[in-house]
């Protein structure tokens, strides 16, 4: 059964049925939200960031929220191939003490052991992805204000509460309770320009450095209530900086990266790039919008995923689905992670001959 579907907006379709598809046409590659369903893509991200992208010579912006940013700042390493095979056993072995009666670790145990995984993984290692001669490294948070301003135990589920309320009446609305804080690398010893117009939301940017690396990747990585906020984070806003899956679950954003026809290359779980985390429940903000006219999304068929095991993605309700039962939860995610390689052979395949039949309307 084919695994990979090919999704393009009106604009990159033109240029695939003008040109094909060239490495050098690549201005920007996202990568969302989504925890473990990030584990399926994989494989598209050895064979992109280790055989396909290094044919060009062109600087390439990488934007990330969550488990993307981790995805993006590990493209950046030397031996991408082996620092995302590597990235894969350590996110599926990842693993938290249960406190008796429960089927979750409490937030403060999950930020510790994610604290020190990141610093096992990128020890020693930063100014690596700081100083990549090509990659140029975006990672969104999401930062309180008012009353989510510090992490409270009341304050902080209301504020979410009303975050919520404002943003179905208006995506801009949530804006008076989270703010997008971008923090990109620096170039010329200013942070790089951004790779998309960041008027749809506010936004901040801020200059990447070794002292808020650490702080900045671990907070774009901190879902409310399951992990807990990251604070005043060097060089930043002070505050409290969560997810930015948040403001960006998809990274819905108006992409502007040149010169060149700057495509936007999105190896994604899914067809739709849904604006923000607390969109998910709203259809209507699910569909393509200009924004996403120079947008190629290689995403999974979901006939394919109902071949995986329990027929899905991986997702993050399996740490409770699997409990105490580590090896069960490992043999799953290593399963789909494995089964994903289709999807890298299929887009190798039909780069080499590009098929405009295959290319769906996104």
């Amino acid at each position: 059964m084919p695994a990979l579907r090919i999704y393009a907006g009106p604009l990159a379709r033109q240029h695939i049925a003008r040109d094909g598809l060239q490495a050098d046409a690549i201005g920007a590659v996202p990568a969302a939200a989504g925890g473990p369903k990030g584990l399926i893509l994989g494989p598209l991200d050895r064979f992109l960031f280790g055989d396909w992208l290094p044919r060009s010579d062109h600087a390439i912006h990488l934007v990330g929220a969550s488990i993307g940013a981790w995805r993006m700042a590990t493209a950046c390493l030397r031996d991408p191939v082996q620092a995302f095979e590597r990235l894969e056993r350590d996110y599926i072995a990842q693993d938290y003490d249960l406190p008796p009666g429960r089927k979750t670790p409490t937030a403060a145990h999950v930020s510790q052991r994610f604290s020190e995984g990141l610093e096992a993984f990128y020890g020693g290692r930063v100014r690596e992805v700081l100083e990549h001669p090509r990659f140029r490294l975006h990672i969104v948070t999401a930062r309180g204000r008012h009353v989510l301003g510090r992490e409270h135990r009341i304050a902080t589920p209301l504020g979410y509460l009303g975050a919520f309320l404002s943003n179905t009446l208006h995506r801009k609305a949530m804006g008076a309770w989270l703010e997008r804080v971008v923090f990109s690398a620096r170039e010329s010893g200013d942070p790089c320009a951004l790779p998309f117009d960041p008027r749809d939301f506010p936004t901040r940017q801020v200059a990447l450095d070794e002292a808020n690396f650490h702080p900045a990747l671990q907070a774009s990585c901190s879902i409310p209530f399951v992990l807990q906020a990251v604070h005043d984070i060097p060089g930043a806003p002070r505050g409290a900086y969560w997810d930015g899956g948040i403001t960006d679950y998809h990274l819905h954003l108006q992409y502007r990266c040149g010169p060149g026809p700057g495509l936007v290359l999105y190896p994604h779980f899914q067809k739709a790039v849904v604006p923000g985390w607390l969109d998910k429940g709203l259809p209507w903000r699910h569909r393509a919008t200009p924004f996403l006219d120079r947008m190629i999304v290689l995403a999974p068929d979901p006939e394919w995923v109902r071949g995986l095991p329990n027929g899905k993605l991986p997702d993050r309700k399996d740490f409770a689905h699997y409990a105490n039962d580590l090896q069960g939860r490992i043999r799953a995610w290593t399963t789909a992670a494995a089964a994903s390689r289709q999807l890298a052979d299929e887009f190798a395949a039909w780069l080499e001959r590009p098929d405009l039949q295959r290319v769906e309307a996104l």
